[in-house]
């Protein structure tokens, strides 16, 4: 009887971590606080995975009836439907905050302006076309390499985007944040699961593609962490969601480097 409760537990963390990263309907006996927030971030990799899923799959039907190009946008047009663009506006509002403000204080005011600047336009624009001409490229040598490609940006860029929240200082204190109720802590054992969802895609993957993604990610931690502590002295939820989307790009660059095969 007590193995089911922690069952159940574990599958309302699940549905509590996918009910803010997507906009996937969830059951409606599953509770929603700020502790479970908290410890719903162990699961923020499984949710990439599901996502990654269904990017596949859309691409995966759509390429057997359609162009290679249409495929793949139609694909990442299901990650914006599927998320709300939630890592989207996270990066743009990034972009925004960092390049248009001197101070931190500065940049926090802006980053949290609803408008879409200059710099997030740009930010949004180049990125998305990347994702869309690197995809594109990998289905071209092979449609599984596309597939695997979505399957594992999804997953590896959210597992990484989230360790933050372990390892990082989280800057804003205003209570209207979005991100509040995850960033308030993140315990061991919520960063051994986090890390374990992204071995697990991983081990699916060839060795040297999996090195490779390992040792490159591992060093846009690094980078990125640094460079946000440089610019606000830690993290927010939409630094989060912009290392989100620089992680899936960088997977996908690295993946069409090294191949799957």
């Amino acid at each position: 009887m007590s193995g089911d409760i922690k069952w159940l537990r574990q599958l309302n963390l699940f549905f509590v971590a996918m009910s803010f990263f997507t906009r996937l309907p969830i059951p409606s006996w599953v509770v929603i606080d700020n502790d479970k927030l908290n410890k719903a971030s162990r699961y923020f990799g499984l949710v990439g995975l599901v996502i990654g899923l269904i990017c596949a799959l859309v691409f995966w039907l759509a390429q057997l009836i359609l162009p290679t190009s249409i495929a793949i946008l139609l694909s990442m047009v299901a990650s914006v439907f599927v998320t709300g663009g939630f890592h989207e506006d996270g990066l743009a509002d990034t972009a925004d905050g960092f390049g248009g403000g001197w101070t931190i204080a500065d940049k926090l005011r802006i980053m949290k302006d609803s408008c879409l600047g200059s710099y997030g336009a740009l930010a949004l624009g180049l990125v998305l076309l990347l994702k869309w001409q690197l995809l594109v490229e990998l289905a071209l040598y092979s449609p599984m390499a596309a597939v695997s490609a979505l399957i594992a940006g999804h997953t590896l860029s959210r597992v990484l985007a989230s360790s933050f929240i372990f390892s990082e200082q989280y800057v804003r204190d205003d209570d209207t944040s979005k991100s509040k109720p995850i960033a308030e802590y993140q315990q061991l054992n919520d960063l051994f699961i986090l890390i374990a969802s992204g071995i697990f895609v991983l081990l699916w993957l060839n060795g040297v593609a999996a090195f490779a993604l390992f040792i490159s990610l591992w060093l846009v931690r690094i980078l990125l962490g640094g460079f946000f502590r440089k610019q606000i002295g830690g993290y927010t939820g939409d630094t989060l969601g912009a290392a989100q989307q620089i992680s899936e790009v960088c997977c996908y660059l690295v993946i069409l480097a090294v191949g799957l095969s």
